[in-house]
């Protein structure tokens, strides 16, 4: 089966580009199963209903999500009684949300997905990488492919949770840097592995914010509010391919939609 991962979706510019191809993609490139990080839709930071619910609709399967789970107040009734969205399952047992789904494809095919949070850099949380033991302990035997999405800011700590779950599920793909890695490989284990997906949203930005306003900021000091860009708006994933027997993974590769190269998708749909 293929699966689809889109990572990091940034603001107005990244929602409506994803809803806008992704029925196209989905059929032209004969995509099962589309996952999601959506953590900083909602202006840059956050994710809202309205908006959880216009990815749903365009065709994603199941949403992720990192250290801005809670910005928005709001989706905290999507997590508690929605199954197709989950928090980081190293965020304490009373943080509200998921700790892991098992999604159908359009096929009819179980897949569990998951989220983890990295501790290097980033807020702290419990360890990933007991997290990670607990999930898998509960996953049901049948349900042979496994996702997880590693939302965390250093490379050394991507690479140790894809050897640490190497073998045991089906792909460990990274979000969060919002910055593509060119690491994509099949471990010998059989997980399909990248650092970081990249960001789908607007590239002439600094990680998708203003780049006159991250400057000053920087700079100065002074405390600007950092808005989403708007230019050369691209959505960014992975592809990956699983023998659904044994939930190892056969192939991946980079997947980038630039805006020039829209109209293909549009048209299709």
């Amino acid at each position: 089966m293929r699966i689809l991962f889109v990572g990091d979706v940034v603001g107005k510019p990244g929602v409506q580009f994803l809803t806008d191809v992704l029925p196209g993609v989905r059929r032209q490139e004969s995509i099962e199963l589309a996952v999601v990080n959506g953590e900083n839709a909602d202006g840059g930071s956050g994710i809202n209903p309205s908006i959880y619910r216009r990815m749903i609709a365009s065709g994603v399967d199941c949403v992720t999500l990192g250290d801005h789970i809670y910005k928005k107040k709001d989706i905290i009734e999507i997590l508690e009684n929605q199954a197709n969205i989950v928090k980081p399952a190293n965020f304490p047992e009373d943080a509200p949300g998921k700790r892991w789904v098992v999604v159908k494809s359009e096929t009819g095919r179980k897949v569990a997905v998951f989220s983890l949070m990295g501790r290097v850099f980033m807020r702290p949380v419990d360890c990933p990488f007991k997290a990670a033991e607990r999930v898998l302990a509960e996953i049901p035997e049948d349900v042979k492919i496994r996702f997880c999405d590693f939302h965390a800011e250093a490379t050394s700590d991507k690479q140790l949770m894809g050897r640490f779950l190497e073998g045991r599920v089906s792909a460990c793909l990274g979000t969060h840097t919002h910055v593509a890695t060119a690491d994509e490989q099949i471990l010998p284990g059989g997980t399909a592995f990248q650092c970081d997906v990249g960001m789908t949203g607007p590239h002439e930005s600094i990680l998708g914010r203003q780049i006159s306003k991250v400057m000053e900021a920087t700079i100065t000091f002074k405390p600007l509010p950092f808005l989403v860009a708007q230019n050369d708006v691209r959505l960014n994933g992975a592809i990956v391919d699983i023998d659904p027997k044994t939930g190892r993974a056969q192939g991946i590769r980079r997947f980038c939609v630039r805006e020039k190269d829209a109209d293909q998708y549009l048209d299709d749909y």
